[in-house]
């Protein structure tokens, strides 16, 4: 398995600013592990497992000042510890395909580095909670913030109220790209930098060609 993981499963997160099309190449990639005869499981952070969704709704709805980073970091983390425990972990364990919309590099970005927590704060947290348990491969869905927020305000007018990091503005969403690129140049064993402008079928054959490289697929 990618980095010399032992565990049996695959484990694979997406992750990428808002409107960068997670979701759609989240089902695609799905589909392909499926088609080679995988169990797949789909799921998503904050959220994940029953009690971890009802955090999410802490997080993701509300002004955008509601909390702070510290408390943001503090939220997801209970949140992940939740997801681990119930989802993610069994599902490996019966060598299962996890494929998570967001995951540990999320509050990276998000609260310790556009937030301002720092990165040492948010990597004690990681140890505590995740340890060992990262993703053999994550995929960063780069994307122009321009456009990335013009895909989330038409998404939002239809899903409603999970709408608070959007809201947080541009400045705050180039930080994020930025923490982004820097992650996947700090550990290219692990992250792969996929650009997501183009239409879905372009998208997802850069996808594609990751799987490959990273023999997963």
């Amino acid at each position: 398995m990618p980095g010399g993981a032992k565990r049996p499963g695959l484990f694979i997160s997406f992750e990428g600013g808002d409107g960068s099309g997670k979701s759609t190449q989240i089902k695609r990639l799905a589909d392909a592990f499926g088609a080679a005869g995988r169990e797949v499981v789909i799921t998503r952070e904050p959220g994940g497992s029953p009690g971890a969704e009802i955090i999410r709704k802490l997080f993701v709805e509300g002004d955008a000042e509601r909390w702070s980073s510290l408390t943001e970091a503090l939220l997801v983390y209970a949140s992940r510890a939740d997801h681990l425990e119930r989802t993610i972990l069994p599902a490996l364990k019966r060598n299962a395909v996890v494929i998570t919309d967001r995951f540990a590099d999320s509050t990276m970005a998000y609260q310790g580095i556009a937030g301002a927590l720092g990165e040492e704060t948010v990597n004690t947290l990681h140890d505590i909670v995740v340890g060992d348990n990262d993703p053999d491969l994550t995929i960063i869905l780069d994307l122009p913030v321009s456009d990335g927020l013009h895909r989330a305000g038409a998404r939002g007018g239809a899903t409603g109220r999970e709408e608070r990091f959007e809201s947080k503005g541009a400045a705050y969403q180039e930080q994020v790209r930025a923490a982004y690129l820097e992650i996947a140049k700090r550990t290219p064993e692990r992250c792969a930098v996929v650009d997501a402008t183009g239409d879905a079928d372009a998208v997802f054959h850069r996808i594609h060609d990751v799987a490959r490289k990273f023999r997963i697929l």
